[in-house]
């Protein structure tokens, strides 16, 4: 059971942002295995540098949790570590901010070994500088939410084997990135195009993902369903090889730990040559969301990459709320469950990757060259083969940048596909 708090980081935020800030922290308390049984909110204009909330708001909740027999106290801040330790010590409670929360999440949701060493290195920068009064911290661990990861023996280590521990993951992760790195150099030597989902989480990408590639990643209405990164073919007309990447979705305040620690998951939106903006099109912060959504991408410097914005889940709203979505030249409504306007974004992606036109030649090959006639089955569509004086000569339809690559015999019928 739990018990939430929450204030206000801004008066101009206004009732309505303080309520969906707390609903979005109810949300993820579930996710992590709790069962809310109350919430609470305090309006002040700055925070009280020892409880955050202040002593006589501290008192409210205590009485208020207590009365609903509740044994975690979660705020919906981050909490320094004398706040934590002066919040547990006045509530005699188990106390989480929002930071513990979806650590939490992302624990029990890390499935890969990447994702695993992700995940931990972002608890161990968490808990580093609040070791020091670390009694009360740890006589609570060892059962529900807020305790998954590195595990009760490893949360005992001084500050020197967690600083030990944290470079061992640090290297481990770099090797993940060069790794990544050279997968991305491969798929860019065999012409791949890479389209990118990013979006808030539960905006329903992982279902877009399964509908466009015929996948079978786990998709769940709960928060940080994915976090292990997943790449499949993207059947396109153009026939042009395309890769599609599910990644982590974002939330507002995403602490700037788990950033860091998955940069090297976040990197693949760096080589992508085009992104997905996915939307939840039936959310009522959906404004917010995609503010959340930019802001990060300006954080990766990946904003300027060329993008689609894809509004999902419009089989939930009626005719006048699809009207007031802001659907332009760069954006298209869907619904990954119904699989209404699948055809038409795939498209627009085929579009929006078109800056590397499709364009109709005639290539002349040794009749020994089996990796460019691969390349032209690969990247496009053969339209024709015949051998003339000991040559094998192709007319194909492929990428500008393909044809440029050969520097065919000649050129014609040059067009958009």
């Amino acid at each position: 059971m739990g018990w939430e708090s929450t204030r206000y980081e801004n008066l101009t935020l206004g009732i309505a942002a303080a309520e969906d800030s707390l609903g979005e922290l109810r949300e993820l308390a579930v996710s992590a295995g709790a069962r809310v049984v109350g919430a609470l909110q305090q309006r002040s204009p700055q925070a009280d540098p020892a409880t955050l909330v202040g002593r006589g708001k501290v008192h409210q909740v205590r009485a208020q949790a207590r009365a609903a027999s509740a044994d975690t106290v979660i705020f919906d801040h981050d909490l320094t570590p004398s706040q934590l330790r002066n919040l547990e010590r006045s509530l005699e409670l188990k106390v989480l901010d929002r930071t513990q929360i979806i650590l939490d999440i992302f624990a029990r949701r890390a499935r890969s070994r990447e994702g695993q060493l992700q995940v931990e290195l972002a608890q161990l920068n968490y808990l580093l500088p609040r070791l020091s009064g670390r009694g009360t911290l740890l006589s609570r661990l060892g059962g529900g939410i807020g305790t998954r990861g590195p595990g009760e023996q490893q949360l005992e280590y001084d500050r020197r084997r967690i600083r030990r521990r944290i470079r061992y993951l640090t290297e481990a992760i770099e090797h993940v990135r060069s790794q990544r790195a050279l997968h991305r150099a491969h798929r860019r030597d065999q012409d791949f195009l890479t389209v990118a989902l990013v979006g808030y989480t539960n905006a329903g990408k992982s279902t877009l993902f399964n509908a466009l590639t015929s996948a079978q990643v786990v998709t769940s209405s709960r928060l940080f369903a994915t976090l292990d990164p997943t790449v499949r073919a993207l059947p396109l007309a153009s026939h042009r090889p395309t890769l599609l990447s599910d990644t982590v979705g974002f939330i507002r305040k995403l602490p700037p730990h788990l950033v860091a620690a998955f940069r090297a998951t976040l990197e693949e939106l760096e080589g992508a040559d085009l992104l997905l903006h996915i939307t939840d099109g039936s959310d009522a912060q959906r404004e917010a969301q995609d503010a959340a959504v930019e802001g990060l991408l300006e954080d990766l410097g990946v904003a300027s990459t060329p993008r689609l914005h894809v509004w999902n889940k419009v089989d939930l709203l009626d005719l006048g709320e699809r009207r007031k979505l802001e659907v332009g030249a760069a954006s298209v409504v869907v619904s990954a469950r119904t699989r209404e306007g699948l055809e038409g974004l795939r498209q627009q992606i085929d579009e929006a990757l078109a800056a590397d036109r499709m364009v109709e030649a005639d290539f002349e090959l040794s009749t020994t060259d089996g990796k460019h006639l691969a390349l032209l089955h690969r990247t496009g569509t053969v339209v024709s083969t015949h051998y003339e004086g000991g040559r094998l000569l192709v007319r194909a339809r492929v990428p500008e940048s393909v044809r440029e690559r050969l520097k065919p015999s000649t050129s014609e019928g040059i067009g958009e596909p």
